[in-house]
């Protein structure tokens, strides 16, 4: 049967690209898209919209710091939260490509020590679209303790630590048979990439993504350098919220916008990773949740033609961050936010931006 799933994995392998249309907004128009946001939300932060790489409009609202009166600029960084996970997921399908990572082995192929009865069912395909089944024993480790995250800030563990800490439960559902957004999968991700390299993760990830995209301000969290997170600007209250390495694929990256331009068209439109590779990046897993690998496949429509975006979106703290790419005309848009919106007006924001409905 010929479903939603083949539908978007198909869609986006052709790019749509014979459909392409002129609705993305820029200029004087994304201008009157922007202003009419500002007039309802309390959005501080960046607006930019590229076309195959290039900035075609921006845009800095507000402050990084409100309290020092720091402005937001194009090169204020940002915590990415969960777009963390996309570029994971670029740096794991190299390593297909470089043939020494198969998505569909069993991860004790990769972690001898992991419990052989149920890693023989748990796959990296799996765990990088949140279906493995694994509990998520790193949360609720941290809701039992509340020292827990303080103690990991001042003793880091390691990945493979954590694993067998936290991430060897006896299995929730069967791999594949539901969704669960469990940052224990990506703590798993973490130890099998740095078992594979034997580098950290960061090091690794610098290797095969963001130095050969040229992403000089995207790595792991500088708190010196970030934009301020708050929790709320009436009354002004910060988010103050730690990070451990633990956390670094599922959010623990940090980036700017012209940074994720600059990935965004060097992944979809560039041969970072060959046609194959891409196809099963966009390949939907989960319909229900219009989750691939690492990040979303939406369809939207723009003059009543659907157009394939790759998606994916960021929340922690007080940080909202949005990337979107239309895969029809190489368009780009990339919101960053340190106010603590709703994802929802985010993204309402971007789909406006990208002239779909």
């Amino acid at each position: 049967m010929f479903g939603r799933r083949e539908f978007l994995a198909g869609a986006a392998a052709l790019g749509l690209a014979e459909n392409a249309a002129a609705g993305v907004l820029s200029g004087g128009t994304a201008d009157k898209a922007v202003d009419a946001f500002l007039k309802l939300q309390l959005f501080q932060g960046v607006v930019l919209i590229g076309k195959a790489g290039k900035p075609i409009y921006s845009r800095a609202i507000g402050f990084a710091d409100i309290e020092a009166k720091r402005p937001a600029t194009l090169d204020t960084p940002y915590a990415i939260a969960s777009i963390s996970k996309w570029l994971t997921t670029v740096g794991l399908l190299r390593l297909v490509e470089a043939g020494r990572l198969d998505l569909d082995a069993p991860i004790t192929r990769y972690l001898s020590d992991y419990r052989a009865d149920t890693g023989a069912k748990v796959t990296m395909r799996r765990l990088m679209s949140n279906t493995s089944g694994v509990p998520n024993g790193f949360i609720a480790a941290l809701k039992a303790d509340p020292t827990l995250l303080p103690s990991l800030v001042e003793t880091p563990v390691s990945a493979a630590e954590g694993v067998k800490r936290w991430g060897m439960g006896d299995l929730a559902f069967e791999p594949g048979a539901q969704f669960d957004y469990s940052m224990t999968n990506w703590i798993i991700v973490v130890a099998v990439v740095e078992a594979l390299t034997a580098k950290p993760f960061a090091t690794a990830i610098a290797d095969l993504v963001t130095t050969p995209l040229g992403l000089t301000h995207t790595g792991l969290a500088d708190p010196s350098a970030l934009a301020v997170a708050y929790r709320s600007v009436e009354p002004l209250v910060r988010h103050n919220e730690a990070r451990v390495s633990l956390m670094a694929a599922s959010g623990g990256f940090v980036s700017t916008a012209g940074d994720l331009l600059k990935a965004a068209h060097g992944v979809f439109d560039g041969d970072l990773l060959s046609p194959a590779r891409k196809r099963e990046m966009l390949t939907v897993i989960r319909s229900d949740q219009d989750y691939a690998l690492g990040g979303r496949v939406k369809v939207r429509f723009d003059k009543a033609m659907p157009r394939v975006l790759a998606w994916e979106t960021g929340r922690t703290g007080g940080y909202r961050s949005v990337l979107g790419h239309r895969l029809d005309d190489q368009t780009t848009v990339v919101l960053l936010n340190n106010t603590g919106l709703s994802q929802k007006v985010m993204d309402d924001l971007a789909f406006t931006l990208m002239g779909v409905v």
